[in-house]
């Protein structure tokens, strides 16, 4: 099964990132003959100085706006572009997840529902590597390390953008299963209550008794980028699904609003967190 658009034991995934640390050494060197700071170059393409970082850095897979806005800064040659289309993806991401993880990178606003488990943005380590070692068939070392690494690069997004609205509703019983033991569960609830405490982030708990619920259809995803332009996500068994289509969209935006409505409120999903806790 697909879990967060992870890689799959011989899923034919390129194995090295050395194309992603030349594209980004040379995005560097071209900024810096511009006598650009990263903040100024950003502002000028339309992303984050953290985003210009990550792919200066070979940390992450430029997007096609990225390339395009940064020839027209950067001289308009078309040196990135070709460059671009030589890139290699680092492994950790499938290949149907890798547009939705760009997508994220420069989202205004990301919601989230998860039935099956706590949300990839939202998992620690502990937590994350008992999913990656409960995978069947079973994982290697290196795929699991590629696996968290690629994660915790993706949550870097819950502080690195501040002003993105994110906004999670998770099922009570996915924290009443007890993934990985006691300890393992403490440690992702207290994660949790952490969370909750940026300003940025909403986390409602969906009760495990509910007469009425609008999210039987499974898990999903929704994104705005900064065009105000929205996105859909759904998973299935090895396979995932970018959605685009208006129509598509406002029903899964309705599916959305009415689970917010449905869970808790945000400080009585706090409180059940903090029972939750206690009780173990």
């Amino acid at each position: 099964m697909v879990v967060d658009g992870r890689v799959r034991a011989g899923s034919g995934e390129p194995e090295s990132s050395d194309s992603l640390r030349t594209f980004g050494a040379v995005v560097q060197a071209l900024r810096e003959f511009h006598e650009l700071s990263r903040e100024e170059f950003g502002s000028r393409v339309g992303f984050s100085k953290h985003t210009v970082a990550s792919v200066e850095l070979g940390r992450r897979m430029p997007d096609v706006d990225f390339v395009e806005a940064a020839e027209e800064v950067l001289g308009n040659t078309g040196a990135l572009r070709r460059a671009a289309g030589y890139l290699e993806r680092p492994p950790g991401l499938a290949s149907w997840f890798r547009r939705w993880a760009g997508l994220e990178q420069m989202a205004i606003t990301l919601y989230t529902y998860e039935c099956r488990m706590i949300p990839g943005l939202l998992q620690t380590e502990a937590y994350a590597r008992q999913l990656f070692i409960d995978e069947l068939p079973p994982l290697s070392d290196e795929q699991i390390e590629a696996n968290w690494a690629a994660r915790a690069e993706r949550q870097r997004l819950l502080r690195e953008r501040p002003n993105t609205a994110f906004s999670f509703i998770i099922e009570e019983h996915v924290l009443l299963r007890g993934t990985g033991g006691v300890e393992v569960t403490g440690g992702a609830i207290d994660h949790l209550l952490a969370i909750t405490e940026l300003r940025n982030v909403e986390i409602q708990i969906m009760p495990l008794m509910r007469r009425s619920h609008a999210g039987l259809h499974g898990p999903m995803q929704l994104l705005e980028t900064p065009q105000h332009k929205w996105f859909a996500y759904m998973e299935a068994p090895e396979t995932g699904q970018l959605i685009s289509d208006a129509k598509a969209i406002s029903v899964l935006q309705s599916r959305y609003a009415r689970m917010r409505s449905q869970a808790l409120s945000i400080e009585d999903s706090v409180s059940l967190l903090q029972r939750m806790r206690g009780d173990l």
